[in-house]
């Protein structure tokens, strides 16, 4: 089983802007896309206040990551070209995101379908 509290032994922004590297001290490694990571942002904006809340994000296919900025050491918070900017990745959900990939992928095309939303 994966460690449940791995620590980043790299994170790259893709020079295309579009995709985050992450690998991890367990050994495993995510690349995560910019579009992913800002429909699955962990801010209040996205997420709500509760599950209920939860915002479907449609329309960031070409979304890019402007910049990465550390957060302590346990975070970052990613910039996107769209000028969102409030969320913060810690380590522990970049993991989850790299873990539960497929998951939440389709859960998210299921989402956006279901609303008339496209990518």
């Amino acid at each position: 089983m994966a460690d449940a509290n791995p620590w980043p032994t790299e994170l790259r922004l893709h020079k295309d802007r579009r995709t985050l590297t992450i690998a991890f001290d367990n050994g495993e490694t995510f690349d995560l896309s910019a579009e992913y990571l800002r429909v699955r942002s962990p801010s209040a904006e996205v997420q709500g206040h509760s599950p209920d809340e939860r915002k479907t994000v449609g329309g960031k296919r070409n979304v890019a990551i402007l910049e990465v900025v550390p957060v302590g050491n346990y975070a970052v918070r990613l910039v996107f070209d769209d000028l969102h900017s409030t969320g913060i990745y810690s380590w522990d959900y970049l993991a989850e995101l790299g873990r539960k990939y497929e998951v939440y992928w389709q859960d998210y095309l299921a989402e956006l379908a279901g609303k008339g939303l496209t990518r």
